[in-house]
């Protein structure tokens, strides 16, 4: 047992340089308070641990200092706390488990100093920055102690409804690094924030960016066989940190540069009516497999963060990234949990989208529970009742959720049958008008039984994952030979079409069919009921040459060559116009189910003949008439997925007359228009679609 000798003892080892005093168990993590700085942090197993600080930028330690176990520590949690740290510090911790035989599920290494999960900046090195006293660290990262005072002003999550949204996809730095961007600050936080007013031009009202909290870039050693070049994790998705954003992403080198810029861009970007969602990693982090790095919750107590077999050590990889962290566990929920409020509260982000997001629902065994506590308690949280929740309901090992997943009567999902039902559809498969009909409408099939509502699905076409709008109309087959996997990586099930020529052509009737198909996408992505969400590039053409998984592409394959735009003005122009019209028309945004708030029909369904829709198997085309309430303009919506043109019988109009919106037979500028300016039909009662078009109509009166 103890004595008082004994603890004496320790604190007169300490250096002089710093008061030392008992500190506290919570909050975990470094907080500055009245006394001084306190760091606390969880470790049930751990029987040694010290905190280890450098001065900014030295490669060893400044001081080490050991946590008594009976003074610095109350239950599972280790706890110091020092007066006369200045902000710029880093730090870290070393844990060791002793006095009995190793458990393969325990991984303590106590020649490793361990980041502090809950870090708001970390340290580190990086290729994008290129500094070389951080890349000779080999792979140590540290938490940073920082003045952490930012001018909000009076800025705040926006909280826009989820049904008036539409989302932008973007990477940040693939955004703005090529130089074509014409940015001063190109791959940053800032460089986003040059592009702001492209984005209100374009007229999307939130940027959902990739991964944004501290990841490694070289963390992915193979290399380009056709060029030889050295391939990079360029998106992010094997996070080293929850709460830090990346470091490579801020211009200035101040340790609290990259929370300030990015600070700077969430305020931005709310001036100019944009949301801001962040695509988090909450399923895996970087650490990897058995062979993997122990970076930070592998050493700080291995067992308890991650799914591991007691018996043999191995990780549970429903992630397909070689460990699935243990989401459900108490303490695990705790940390995801105040991530997410921390950035809501301190980063005044608006909302999450959560990658593989059906581990969240997996328990310590990877049963896939009923009522996932973790779940549940984002939903319920009232730090959280505003911010938007996407959920991506799938995992790497084969559970798909999507329309079932455990919502709490909060969750939107990624809607993946959407994607896939709307890409047979347009291809001209047989058998997709009934389909089509429901993913138009919402998705009922999917959201209604659980009373959720058509905004709770996140429809899509592209998405960062998989082929660009280009490439879908451009290649039957994915074309991944440069990421250095024998075109083994990727997903082979791309419901794509490259009518008539592998990729690249100069056949003028091929171009003219792609191009067609591609308005076709858009068209029924952004006018369907649900939340539309773009990928950015799609607007003007971008093309990856074929390649579906460009994670590793940290070059023009993945960057935004803006002098796209310059070859597809007509095509932006599309874009902007069916996003305007949108806006414009509330019954494009319903907040309940036809029929659930009144009773009464607002959308009813047709064939070439009024009243008459063809559901059988033949059919590859269908008609969607939308009635608003008194006053409110009417919106007929004509899908021909054939190749034969056919003319459509029109609804009869109280008052007013139709006007034309949209026609992707139509060439060029002629297929879309401003909002307002519609073209009045010269037949009232009849409209000729193109074979693979899709009609707008919209009412109108003199």
């Amino acid at each position: 047992m103890e004595t008082t000798s004994d603890h004496q003892r320790f604190f007169d080892a300490i250096t002089t340089d710093f008061a030392v005093g008992k500190g506290f168990a919570q909050p975990y993590g470094v907080s500055r308070l009245a006394a001084g700085v306190n760091f606390a942090v969880f470790s049930r197993h751990a029987t040694a641990v010290s905190l280890v600080l450098f001065r900014p930028g030295d490669l060893e330690p400044l001081v080490e200092l050991p946590f008594d176990p009976v003074i610095n520590r109350t239950g599972d949690v280790w706890h110091m706390l020092l007066n006369g740290l200045i902000p710029g510090f880093e730090y870290g911790f070393r844990m060791a488990r002793e006095g009995e035989k190793a458990s393969p599920g325990h991984r303590f290494d106590p020649d490793a100093v361990l980041l502090d999960p809950y870090a708001r900046a970390i340290s580190g090195p990086s290729l994008w920055r290129g500094a070389q006293r951080e890349a000779a660290r080999q792979g140590n990262w540290r938490g940073l102690l920082l003045e952490d005072g930012f001018d909000w002003g009076m800025d705040r999550p926006l909280n826009r409804h989820l049904a008036d949204t539409v989302i932008y996809e973007l990477h940040v730095r693939g955004f703005t690094r090529d130089p074509s961007a014409g940015v001063a600050a190109p791959g940053t936080f800032r460089g986003v924030i040059e592009k702001i007013p492209y984005l209100q031009q374009l007229g999307i009202t939130a940027v959902e960016l990739l991964p944004v909290t501290e990841f490694d870039e070289a963390d992915n050693y193979r290399k380009n066989p056709e060029t030889g070049e050295s391939l990079h994790n360029l998106w992010g998705y094997h996070p080293i940190s929850w709460f830090a954003p990346k470091a490579a992403y801020a211009v200035g080198k101040d340790a609290a540069a990259q929370v300030r810029e990015f600070r700077e861009m969430v305020k931005a970007l709310h001036a100019a009516g944009i949301e801001v969602i962040l695509d988090m990693v909450f399923n895996h982090t970087g650490e990897g497999n058995e062979q993997g790095r122990t970076l930070s919750l592998r050493g700080l107590d291995n067992s308890v963060y991650y799914l591991v077999d007691e018996e043999t050590g191995a990780y549970a990889n429903y992630s397909g990234c070689g460990n699935t962290v243990n989401c459900n566990h108490p303490v695990v929920r705790d940390l995801i949990v105040d991530c997410l409020c921390y950035w809501v509260t301190e980063m005044h982000v608006d909302g999450f989208r959560f990658d593989l997001a059906s581990i969240l629902g997996r328990g310590p065994d990877g049963e896939v529970l009923a009522n996932p506590p973790l779940l549940e308690r984002i939903a319920g949280h009232p730090v959280l009742a505003e911010t938007k929740l996407i959920a991506e309901a799938w995992d790497a090992a084969g559970l798909y959720q999507v329309g079932t997943f455990p919502n709490f009567g909060r969750w939107a999902e990624w809607n993946g049958k959407f994607r896939d039902d709307i890409r047979r559809f347009v291809r001209g498969d047989r058998g997709m008008v009934p389909v089509l009909a429901t993913r138009l409408a919402g998705s009922s099939d999917l959201y209604q039984d659980d009373g959720r509502a058509p905004y709770h699905s996140i429809n899509f076409i592209t998405s960062h994952d998989g082929f660009t709008l280009a490439d879908l109309v451009s290649y039957t087959e994915k074309h991944n030979e440069a990421n250095g996997e024998f075109n083994s990586d990727g997903d082979n099930h791309n419901l794509s079409a490259n009518y008539g020529v592998e990729g690249e052509t100069d056949d003028a009737a091929i171009l003219a069919l792609r191009a067609r198909q591609v308005r076709n996408f858009t068209t029924l992505l952004i006018l369907a009921h649900g939340v539309p969400m773009l990928l950015a590039g799609d607007e003007m053409g971008r093309s990856q040459g074929g390649n579906n998984n460009a994670w590793c592409q940290d070059n023009g394959v993945s960057w935004l060559n803006w002098n796209d735009l310059d070859e597809q003005t007509e095509l932006f122009a599309f874009f902007r116009h069916l996003i305007a019209f949108r806006q414009k028309h509330a019954l494009l945004r319903p907040r309940h189910f036809e029929g659930e708030e009144s009773g009464e029909r607002r959308l009813t369904w047709h064939g070439v003949h009024l009243h008459a829709p063809d559901w059988s198997g033949r059919s590859k085309s269908l008609a969607m008439h939308l009635q608003g309430l008194a006053g409110e303009p009417e919106i007929y919506l004509i899908a021909n997925a054939g190749q034969r043109a056919h003319p459509f019988e029109l609804p009869l109009l109280d008052k007013g007359f139709w006007a034309r919106c949209v026609d992707t037979s139509l060439a060029g500028r002629a297929g879309s228009c401003e909002s307002g300016a519609e073209e009045a039909l010269e037949d009232q009662a009849c409209y000729r679609v193109g074979g693979q078009s899709v009609v707008v109509l919209v009412s109108a009166e003199p």
